[in-house]
């Protein structure tokens, strides 16, 4: 077959390293189009009425971009970035460097797959085909050892089965050139003030100052691992609330693809080699399988992970209490867990996984408020959002998901003396509660500090 102009579309990909989709271009290709589009219905609202992309989300997407416009100039490419719908602008871009297809890492839920459409009926008159990836799970969708119908109801069925039985495909190299088209303007990065976003706020309480792209997400990745020596205990540490490194942080990389799922796979093989493999190595991975069943369960459920009765389809006796969100989202519910944690979310775009495990859940089992507008809050502001993991763990939370399980409810007070003995984390976020000793904020069930 004889070799012709190709357009990359990067999506949630934003990496040059374990990129089949570039890869398979670059090899089937004369020249390569790298192209990124923000979509403007992406800074739009939610049902809501949240921005859909809050400024923390927003300003990591943009480093991303940057990031990896740089990445492809260093090997005589570029990125031509542009602002608005994809099913537009590809086609025009095709045509006009005269590619044959475009390809693309393939997603999974309803407002990427209708792009997806539109954008093969825009190119089809134009003769011009879509190559089409996985990308985003550790384990291939190909080499799971069941069909997405069959995907087990229970996350441990389904992570026996793929350990047992389905293996982890080796990483793509890093392409060391690129040959781009010529006389193509490769257009300017939209800015916060494009999409009527303030630059959000710097605060010195966060957990990390995340940078985004491909270069930030690998120093992390080499930092956390190999610097630091953090991954032997990472069981350990993981529900840890204050400072970088009680967990990996890698999810904000991962969510916008700077980060491989299976490069992280490798390090981890290359750590338990080289230095030491025991449960902290191993439950690393096991977190990267849970982001995987969650991705698998939103093509097995389609829409039902967004609407009110989740994947059970179960009813619940939730209401739009707006005066509760509001005290839920300011952090005034009274609550010193709850109330620290949604503080740091709002002030960083960040939050711990015990932490979100517990304000979700005082959300909708204690204020009886509709887990959708927690979900599309925490959409808006979080650095690290993904779209099937979020949705996901919040069907969990409200016990509206699938596994038998589920149905949890965390009483924060205890989850309180548990997980923050000292009261060190909830007096850093809630200042007025310094002048309290800790038995007192941890004894009492509530507690007054405004």
């Amino acid at each position: 077959m004889m070799k012709q102009p190709s357009v990359v579309w990067f999506r949630n990909d934003l990496r040059l390293h374990d990129n089949e989709t570039l890869s398979t271009a670059l090899s089937d290709s004369t020249t390569v189009l790298p192209v990124y589009c923000f979509d403007p219905r992406q800074f739009g609202t939610t049902s809501f009425g949240f921005p859909k992309t809050g400024a923390f989300r927003a300003k990591f997407l943009i480093e991303s971009v940057a990031d990896l416009r740089s990445s492809l100039l260093s090997i005589g490419g570029h990125l031509v970035v542009r602002v608005g719908h994809p099913e537009e602008i590809l086609p025009q871009l095709a045509a006009q460097v005269g590619a044959t297809a475009i390809y693309f890492q393939k997603e999974t839920t309803d407002e990427e797959l209708r792009v997806e459409r539109r954008l093969r009926q825009q190119l089809q008159p134009l003769g011009i085909v879509t190559k089409e990836f996985w990308g985003q799970t550790l384990y291939h969708l190909r080499d799971l050892p069941m069909s997405i119908q069959n995907l087990p109801d229970v996350f441990t069925d389904f992570r026996k089965q793929v350990e047992k039985r389905a293996r982890v495909r080796d990483i793509f190299p890093t392409p060391k050139r690129l040959k781009l088209p010529e006389n193509i303007d490769a257009g300017s990065l939209p800015t916060l003030d494009d999409f009527q976003l303030q630059p959000p706020p710097t605060d010195t309480r966060g957990v990390l100052n995340f940078i985004g792209g491909e270069s930030a997400g690998l120093k992390r990745l080499h930092e956390y691992f190999w610097q630091k020596d953090k991954l032997k205990t990472y069981k350990e540490t993981r529900n840890g609330l204050i400072g970088a490194d009680y967990s990996s942080k890698f999810s904000a990389w991962l969510a916008l693809g700077s980060l491989s799922p299976r490069k992280i796979y490798d390090e981890v093989k290359r750590y338990e080699s080289e230095r030491i493999a025991n449960d902290s190595t191993y439950w690393l991975v096991f977190e990267l399988i849970w982001r995987d069943y969650f991705r698998f369960l939103s093509l097995k459920f389609g829409n039902k992970i967004f609407q009110e009765r989740g994947i059970k389809g179960e009813q619940k006796d939730w209401k739009i209490d707006w005066d509760a969100f509001e005290r839920w989202k300011a952090g005034k519910t009274g609550k010193p867990l709850v109330d620290a944690n949604m503080r740091e979310l709002a002030a960083t775009g960040f939050m711990s996984n015990r932490g979100r495990q517990n304000v979700a859940s005082y959300l909708v089992r204690d204020l009886k408020v509709d887990w959708r507008l927690g979900a599309e809050y925490f959409e808006s502001l979080l650095i690290d959002y993904d779209v099937c993991s979020n949705y996901g763990n919040w069907n969990y939370v409200a016990g509206i998901g699938n596994d038998p399980r589920e149905d949890r409810y965390f009483n924060v007070q205890k989850q309180l003396q548990m997980y923050d003995p000292q009261a060190a984390y909830v007096k850093l976020w809630l200042p007025n509660l310094t002048r309290f000793p800790a038995h007192e904020i941890l004894s009492k069930e509530r507690v007054e500090y405004d």
